[in-house]
């Protein structure tokens, strides 16, 4: 059994063993005995020589005891290291615009003493730089990296970090100066389209040092539709219809000397079909019907009849359950794939008695008030050492969040770093809510961060409960075990709603685990809409017009509006379902989910006159038409051949899908089968430009890695997390004396001191036996033991 003590700051002693202590008595006591013995005889020696000798033997027994009882000291010390420097440089392509300045600063940080050992972590359209970085990382180490950030393959920087901080080794950046001017442009648009529908694409540019205005010219099959100016925060917005069917190619060129020609150019092929049918079903006349021929070829039907193969989906407005024709067919055709649009009005949902008709399973609502009810609800709040210089704003969006969230729901707290931690039980909100305010505000940060960690800990506090889960970070975490995480949540009936926090969020990370949920992701200054979601009758929203709730999704992105209705039905949005539209008052106005194959909306906002109260009326219209699209779905479901080319960049693989009889046969692609006459093949294009794969034209475009310039928030966050700096490339001194600092290390140290005793022991035994030998020897004693 070990015993220490600390004596003072740094410094404690101890011993490993105390049995050798009980040895210690037995062996005075046998001393005593046998150096008392045969006291006072006349060739014994005096009682003062006795003494003398019992206490030398005593101490030499204690020595020896000590030294069984293997007495230690623990100690702090800083020690020296020898300094280092690993200098990573990013060689690829988007470095291109910047001058060499590495074998400048490898030379000044030399100079300093400091030896640097060199690595290149990218080359060409190959940026894996997460890879380089966690590849050369040592324990205490320094990596600066003279890098603009931009990873285009392999693991992340934020995985990176993680590697970092368990080494504890410090990553640095050089930032690049003086850059060339540089551009790349791109198009956004839909890849399908319908015949003689508008459609809308928009231009935009990334770049660095521009300067001035940049001239773009769009052309469409080769004929010049605009041409106007660029700026690198502007966009340039091409509307068109197109009348015939087939492929047509949407082209977008950038005038001017940059440092790249091949990101100058951006190809867009677009697939023309036929308008899609649908069935248009209603009691009576209403708008929607003439907003609709304007889109779609409808058919027009008081109900909704038994065969509904030729259409692509039913829009059904203001029509009672008793009137609605075969619901079972209905039912069939939406399992089976096709769409179901089921607008409001006086004679629906809770008027037109859908809370019992087979109509109700399918519908992303279900009839009632829309401000009753419970969830069970997690708020789990990122403490890790990437979320610690913005904790007091995290924690002041967790209390935001808190009170945007009803009293009758049922509420816990888990906070997370690489571990997950229990901060309040699951309990009723209402009466807990100042104790839970109180524990969000005592939080404190530190550690790694795991996200895939928090979630698993937040399902755990949910137990066997299906609930929702708040999720607050800035995401700088890797996304593929939180993204699986969320997956499988989603999967069990609960869902992520993502929050972004801190100063460098990762957005695409945050989406991404919230829509592997069926979840929404919000920008920290967006809470106000979880009352929408979660604010029930205490805690109600009041706005002034239709309010998005979920942005960014296929409804509602790009949408504004500006219409309220000023009606809309009594419902509540299904667990799984998403809640895309609310009403001023914050009623659920438009919510969607998948049902079966098919695709499900329901709009419920309308106004007194059974119209829907400007939402057919422009900018408002195009969330109609969204919906409406999304319950459509593929327009090329139901044809065959090649049915949807992924986007394609140079040296990237993409996917195709191919729907038929049997597997297709095309060279350099191999197909695999993903369902019932449907196959799925992966290729690499090797050059820009529009190319064509089983008589299908597609585009393909500039790698990746020419899309984007100029210094990456993932680098500055790589190197915040792991306590680095960033330098300019005339900062070779302070990066040394840096790397020295890093190398001396504070060191706990134990020293054992068994010899010390053992040796003492044996001294003062040789120089007793000498000293009596001695007084033998001088004729100081004639006894033969030396004592006198």
């Amino acid at each position: 059994m070990a015993v220490s003590y600390t004596l003072t700051e740094g410094l404690t002693v101890g011993v490993e063993q105390l049995w050798p202590l009980l040895a210690l008595p037995v062996a005075v006591g046998l001393l005593a005995y046998l150096i008392r013995r045969g006291e006072g005889g006349t060739r014994s020696a005096s009682n003062r020589s006795r003494r003398l000798l019992l206490a030398s033997r005593v101490l030499i027994v204690c020595l020896l005891v000590l030294g069984a009882m293997e007495p230690y000291t623990v100690q702090t010390r800083e020690t020296p290291g020898e300094p280092g420097v690993t200098l990573l440089t990013d060689d690829s392509a988007s470095m291109g615009i910047y001058p060499n300045t590495t074998d400048a600063l490898v030379r000044d940080i030399e100079d300093e003493g400091v030896p640097v050992t060199r690595a290149t972590i990218g080359s060409g359209s190959n940026s894996r730089l997460g890879d380089g970085v966690a590849a050369n990382l040592q324990e205490n180490g320094t990596v600066v990296v003279v890098s603009d950030g931009r990873v285009t393959e392999g693991r992340s920087l934020a995985t990176a970090a993680e590697d970092a901080a368990g080494l504890n080794a410090t990553v640095h950046s050089v930032t690049p100066q003086s850059p060339r001017t540089e551009r790349a442009v791109t198009i956004a648009g839909p890849s399908t389209v319908s015949r003689g529908v508008r459609s809308q694409y928009t231009v935009s540019m990334e770049g660095v040092s521009v300067l001035e205005p940049v001239p773009v010219e769009v052309t469409i099959d080769g004929e010049t539709v605009t041409e106007g100016e660029l700026r690198p925060d502007g966009t340039l917005t091409v509307d068109h219809t197109f009348e015939a069917l087939g492929s047509h190619r949407v082209t977008a060129t950038l005038s001017g000397d940059d440092e790249y020609a091949r990101n100058d150019v951006f190809y867009k092929s677009v697939r023309v079909v036929e308008q899609p049918d649908v069935l248009y079903v209603s009691q009576g006349e209403y708008p929607l019907r003439n907003y609709l021929d304007s889109l779609y070829n409808v058919s027009t039907a008081s109900s909704v009849p038994a065969d509904l193969d030729d259409y692509a989906a039913v829009v059904m407005q203001d029509t009672p359950s008793g009137n609605m024709g075969n619901t079972t067919a209905l039912q069939d055709f939406v399992i089976n794939g096709g769409g179901l649009v089921v607008a409001g009005g006086d004679n629906a949902y809770e008027n037109g008695g859908y809370e019992t008709s087979p109509v109700a399973s399918m519908l992303p609502v279900r009839v009632g008030n829309a401000t009753g009810g419970e969830s069970n609800i997690v708020i789990l709040v990122d403490v890790s050492g990437s979320a610690e210089s913005g904790l007091s704003v995290q924690k002041a969006v967790a209390l935001d969040v808190l009170d945007q969230l009803g009293d009758e729901n049922q509420v816990g707290v888990v906070a997370f770093n690489q571990n997950a931690y229990r901060v309040s039980e699951m309990q009723a909100l209402g009466q807990n809510r100042a104790e839970t305010a109180d524990k969000i505000r005592r939080l404190e940060s530190g550690g790694a961060t795991d996200i895939a960690v928090g979630l698993q800990g937040a399902d755990e506090l949910l137990d066997d409960r299906e609930g929702t889960i708040i999720l607050l970070s800035d995401g700088q975490d890797r996304l593929g075990p939180p993204a699986a995480v969320a997956n499988q949540l989603g999967r069990e009936g609960t869902r992520v709603v993502s929050v972004g926090v801190g100063k460098r969020v990762g957005v695409a990370t945050m989406r991404q685990i919230a829509s592997e949920s069926g979840g929404s992701y919000f920008a920290a200054d967006e809470t106000e809409r979880l009352r929408l979601l979660f604010g029930g009758s205490s805690r109600r929203y009041q706005g002034e017009n239709l309010t998005i709730v979920t942005e960014d999704t296929f409804i509602t992105a790009g949408v504004e509006l500006t219409a309220n209705p000023g009606q809309a039905n009594n419902v509540q949005v299904k667990p799984g379902a998403d809640y895309q539209v609310a009403t001023a008052d914050g009623k659920p106005a438009i919510a969607s989910w998948r049902f079966g194959l098919g695709r499900v909306v329901s709009i419920t906002a309308y106004d007194s006159d059974n119209t829907m109260g400007g939402l057919l009326d422009r900018p408002d219209s195009l969330v109609v038409t969204k919906s409406v699209n999304y319950a459509v779905g593929d327009p090329m479901r139901t044809q065959t051949g090649v049915t949807a080319v992924g986007d394609a960049r140079v040296g990237r693989p993409t996917t195709l899908t191919y729907q038929g009889d049997s597997r297709p046969d095309a060279a350099n692609i191999s197909f695999r089968q993903v369902g019932d006459g449907r196959y799925r093949g992966e290729f690499t294009p090797r050059e820009a430009g529009y190319q064509a794969a089983l008589d299908t034209e597609y585009a393909a475009n500039y790698p990746v890695e020419y899309a984007s310039f100029g210094p990456s928030d993932s680098l500055d966050a790589l190197v915040e997390t792991t306590g680095g700096q960033t330098f300019t490339p005339d900062q070779g001194e302070q990066i040394a004396s840096e790397a020295r600092q890093k190398s001396t290390r504070v060191r706990t140290v134990q020293d054992t001191w068994d010899w010390v005793a053992l040796l003492g022991a044996l001294l003062l035994f040789t120089g007793e036996v000498v000293a009596r030998r001695v007084q033998v020897y001088r004729g100081r004693t004639s006894l033969e033991s030396g004592l006198p």
